[in-house]
């Protein structure tokens, strides 16, 4: 098992992410956003050549792998719309940086489907194919997230991405089934369950981000909590992971004073810093309580 965080959870500033990656004694990051000195923030696949460079020698003299990319390809900010062209300009930038830092997985999505749709296109199941198909050619595995796409629609939607895009792996977020709806069968549709969604996803899973979160109706969005104090069955779902003998990546991606997709929610690199760490030893302390042994009782134990 590794334990790791996406980066920018941390703050954006790479010098701080790996401060926090120390701080709880992991020796990995996800790298998703990442800012150095004299260039903006960006994704760790679209920052300039100069950018990545300090990065990667940054993160050598700190001893800190990056476990996965946390890439944008065919994220919800793109749809099928979108021409291929972007994607596959992020794949071969991709490749070589993660052949660089020894990176394994790279999350994708699926694009973002409209709001009324319920299917699959077809053209999204080639793009996604093909997006793997680059990815495995050069030694790396695509883990695909269940989150605003057209693969994280629901169950049924993920199990039909995996078989019909062939080498696709999957990476399960606790939280994000709380405030994706299930589109199965005629709308209004309920939100879906994690639970469900882990069970039927559990197989393919090789990688998991932890995150939590309570749906609040007033304002029709979740509010985001500590691991294993919200709906996202946390607890269960690691306990459950462990029991099957799991033994890959844990993510943190607390979103508690970070999101990554809303624009409006602030906060500074020493905030989100110090709130990634509490979160990483809330969740440390989690994980011993769950691989725990139930105790026996005395009759059993006669």
């Amino acid at each position: 098992m590794h334990l790791m965080g996406i980066g920018d959870e941390a703050g954006s500033q790479l010098d701080t992410q790996i401060a926090a990656a120390q701080a709880l004694g992991w020796k990995f990051i996800e790298m998703r956003g990442v800012e150095v000195p004299g260039f903006a923030k960006d994704n760790l696949h679209n920052i300039p050549d100069a950018a990545f460079d300090i990065v990667e020698g940054r993160l050598k003299a700190a001893g800190i792998g990056v476990y996965c990319f946390g890439s944008t390809i065919m994220n919800w900010a793109k749809t099928v719309e979108t021409p291929f062209d972007i994607t596959v300009a992020e794949v071969n930038r991709a490749i070589p940086r993660m052949q660089r830092l020894g990176t394994k997985f790279v999350r994708v999505m699926s694009f973002k489907p409209k709001d009324d749709e319920t299917v699959t296109p077809p053209v999204v199941f080639e793009r996604v194919r093909e997006v793997t198909k680059m990815f495995r050619d050069a030694g790396l595995q695509p883990v695909h997230e269940n989150c605003m796409n057209y693969g994280g629609m629901s169950s049924r939607d993920a199990l039909e991405m995996l078989e019909k895009c062939p080498g696709l792996k999957w990476v399960f977020d606790t939280a994000n089934p709380i405030f994706n709806a299930d589109r199965r069968g005629p709308a209004p549709w309920k939100k879906q369950c994690p639970w469900e969604m882990w069970t039927q996803l559990r197989d393919h899973t090789v990688h998991i981000h932890v995150k939590d979160a309570t749906w609040n109706p007033a304002k029709n969005d979740a509010d985001y909590n500590w691991p294993g104090e919200g709906q996202g069955r946390v607890r269960d779902i690691l306990r459950d992971a462990f029991a099957r003998g799991y033994d890959g990546g844990i993510s943190i991606e607390p979103h508690m004073v970070v999101v990554f997709h809303d624009a409006h929610i602030k906060a500074s690199d020493e905030d989100a810093r110090h709130n990634f760490v509490e979160y990483g030893r809330r969740l440390e302390k989690l994980i011993g309580e769950v691989r725990k042994p139930a105790p026996v009782s005395a009759a059993a134990a006669h």
